[in-house]
């Protein structure tokens, strides 16, 4: 294993600047000969002398060996000085998502950008040293042999270091392929390979020793880059003759780099400027292999266009002012995380980095402005805050849970009168039907006012403190569970929820401040078009109408990589897109209950999730997963019954609630387990009281003792249960259970 250092470097410096011929090519994807470090570095180099955002150097660096390669890419704005023409050409408009820094940077140099307190070391960074360590890392990339629109696999979680790496890659030029440390060897083997990736950026060294045998061995690599820990604990036999570089040899070499670069006069009186071009919109940035609930992954081609579409067009759903703080737990690879990162960055925030272990204590420590996360975590919040009024003592209790209740109907009263009742009738209401219900609504919520405002001051300025989220809490990813959403509304803790894919960059559509429709999730932004269509015939249906979702706009991928077919089935041949999602877009109408609402998109499930029952009957399972999941005994439920003549579930029980309620209804000492039949009989009852109004009812059960996770292969990485690894999994129970 070749691990560089810049010590060895620094003995093996000549003795002044030199400019090396270029090679009539980029480097050859194969495993090296070991090597110095310094011959690592001769591999590659910058192409003009003054790079901007030299700040920092004082004297000119002794010595550097510059190969100049037959062609080179940068970022138009971040490394203007690249360019022919140099700075004095820069136009603060961003082209490429790398050019967000400099601004960024110019307009909050000494604001603390991110903290980042749970790696070794504990980071934090001001503006102007996050754009330096960019700009070192993309140059030191250079040097090691990152050569433009070849692809670098970047397999890490969430911190300061990916989020460096992430921009440091887009702006040599090449194009990052991410994903997280969750996912499986294999998963991550054929990520590699059908990416083309001819390096690879890691974690931590617990995470490359993982990787050792399975992985590493296995593929070619240009060098490797370790983000956190010590080399010196790397398996050495996994790599053998690739070169290995940790996160402070990679921007020590850009540091210096950029700095001979920029004290040297050779460079520019022969006139190599020319040999970077400027990294383009309609260039491709990213690689996102889907999760999916089902199916191979695909390769999602973003460019910089879809991405500076999401930076240009999110203020209007969050916006942040310079020093809000956010906290960020969200894989940074998932299009939703990574891309509300880019846009809040440009607003001079400050973002804490957490994890779901340390969530609770930094809600109440760092008392955030908003938190950007998935429907699960305002989920576990919810039980969280239910679970502790229910231990609380029986006065507090009852007196909670009775406010709480009084807050429900008063946000109910003001939907009427506000012009926010959800309606997919086209139907104009009756004008003194509404006024009635209108009049009627102002008096309940002028009575119930003063027992909310009650509620306000006992109850919920208690949970404000202890989670913060001042602004609002965004939800995305995911479908919210109505009773989540309508109680966070009631404790006054606004939660937008958002809609998008991976293909869309992510985001399509979200809530806005002023106009948060419970049951939907809000208007498309901005330069995007969304209409619904038959699921048959393909027609477009008007308001109100339930079809399949398509998308078309600036979000919209370039398309799948090295996948035709897939694009082709994906995207039609006038761009729109196939979110294969259902829903229907709220009428408008000018007076009445919904008159806020029009034009608004509301989600029903997935088009692939529909369940066929032998009966000709089409059931969604979202809707009564949603339903069942409100009991506390329920901890995870997937509804079954595809060809079969009754729905059933798979149930994933909350055994410490299962027992609390059977020491209620049965006596139950503790001391013995409890009776399947005890089990069965309480997780029925449960069923009945939450689904009471849904269309379908729930037949057979199976309980399972495993929890459905990212570590078994039943979840994907963004929470979502796959369909069709817990139906193979249980398949033989499934028959069973049927018979």
């Amino acid at each position: 294993m070749l691990l560089a250092s810049s010590g060895q470097m620094a003995a093996l410096r000549p003795p002044r600047l030199l400019l090396l011929p270029p090679r009539p090519a980029a480097l050859p994807l194969r495993r090296r000969p070991s090597m110095g470090a310094s011959s690592a570095r001769r591999r590659g180099g910058a192409g003009r002398v003054c790079v901007p955002r030299c700040t920092g150097a004082t004297t000119p660096p002794q010595t550097s060996a510059v190969q100049v390669p037959a062609r080179r890419k940068c970022s138009p704005l971040l490394d203007s000085a690249l360019l022919p023409g140099g700075s004095e050409l820069a136009v603060h408009e961003w082209k490429a998502v790398p050019d967000i820094w400099r601004t960024a940077a110019e307009k909050y140099a000494d604001r603390v950008a991110l903290r980042d307190p749970y790696h070794d070391p504990p980071s934090e960074l001001t503006y102007k040293q996050l754009e330096q360590q960019i700009l070192d890392f993309s140059h030191g990339l250079r040097v090691v042999g990152g050569a433009p629109d070849e692809k670098i696999a970047l397999f890490a979680d969430n911190s300061c270091r990916w989020l460096v790496a992430d921009q440091g890659i887009m702006a040599t030029g090449a194009i990052n392929v991410v994903r997280g440390t969750k996912s499986s060897d294999e998963e991550l083997f054929q990520i590699y390979s059908h990416s083309e990736s001819i390096a690879l950026v890691v974690d931590s060294p617990q995470f490359f020793n993982r990787l050792a045998e399975s992985f590493i061995s296995r593929i070619n690599a240009r060098f490797i880059v370790l983000l956190w820990g010590d080399k010196s604990s790397l398996n050495s036999k996994a790599v053998m003759d690739i070169p290995v570089y940790d996160y402070n040899d990679i921007t020590e070499l850009g540091r210096e780099n950029r700095n001979a670069l920029c004290y040297s006069s050779e460079l520019s009186k022969q006139g190599q400027q020319g040999v970077f071009e400027a990294i383009g919109p309609e260039d491709v940035a990213t690689l996102i292999y889907t999760s999916g609930t089902g199916g191979t992954p695909k390769g999602v081609m973003l460019t910089h266009r879809n991405l500076l579409h999401q930076i240009n067009n999110l203020w209007e759903i969050v916006p942040a002012v310079p020093g809000d703080r956010f906290l960020s737990m969200l894989p940074p690879w998932h299009a939703y995380e990574r891309s509300t990162e880019y846009f809040i960055f440009t607003h001079g925030i400050q973002q804490v980095y957490t994890t779901v272990k340390h969530l609770k204590a930094d809600l109440q420590h760092h008392q955030p402005h908003y938190i950007i996360s998935v429907p699960l975590v305002y989920e576990t919040l919810y039980s969280s805050i239910q679970r502790q009024i229910s231990t609380s003592s029986p006065a507090r209790k009852t007196v909670a849970l009775a406010l709480i209740k009084i807050s429900l109907l008063f946000m109910e009263a003001k939907k009427i009168y506000e012009g926010t009742v959800l309606s997919n009738s086209p139907v104009k209401p009756s004008f003194i039907f509404y006024m009635f219900n209108y009049l009627r609504a102002r008096i309940v919520a002028a009575l119930l006012w003063p027992l909310h405002n009650l509620a306000k001051m006992l109850v919920y300025k208690k949970i404000h403190s202890s989670i913060g989220i001042s602004k609002a809490g965004i939800s995305g990813g995911g479908s919210l569970p109505m009773h989540v959403d309508k109680f966070f509304e009631a404790i006054g803790i606004k939660v937008q929820n958002g809609y998008g894919l991976t293909e869309t960059s992510p985001v399509v559509a979200a809530r806005r401040p002023f106009c948060n429709v419970l049951g939907t999730v809000g208007h498309p932004i901005k330069h995007t078009e969304i209409k619904i269509v038959d699921i048959e015939t393909g027609e477009v249906l008007p308001d109100g109408s339930k079809g399949i979702v398509k998308i078309k706009g600036l979000p919209v991928m370039k398309g799948y990589y090295k996948n035709p077919s897939a694009t082709n089935k994906a995207l039609d041949l006038e761009g729109w897109f196939n979110t294969g999602d259902i829903g229907w877009i709220a009428p408008h109408h000018a007076t009445g209950p919904s008159r806020k609402c029009g034009g608004m998109l509301v989600l029903e499930g997935r088009a692939k999730d529909t369940i066929v029952l032998t009966t000709g009957e089409n059931v969604e399972p979202a809707e009564l997963e949603e339903a069942a999941s409100r009991s506390s005994l329920i901890d995870q439920i997937m509804v079954i019954g595809q060809d079969r003549r009754r729905l059933g579930a798979i149930i994933v029980p909350n055994n410490d609630e299962v027992v609390a309620a059977a020491k209620r209804k049965y006596s139950f000492d503790g001391n013995n387990g409890l009776a399947k039949d005890t089990v069965m009989s309480l997780l029925y009852a449960e069923l009945k009281t939450w689904m009471a109004g849904c269309s379908f009812q729930i037949g057979p059960v199976l309980v399972v003792d495993e929890p459905f996770t990212i570590d078994n292969g039943l979840m994907t990485p963004t929470m979502k249960i796959r369909r069709d690894k817990v139906a193979a999994k249980y398949q033989s129970e499934i028959e069973a259970l049927y018979k």
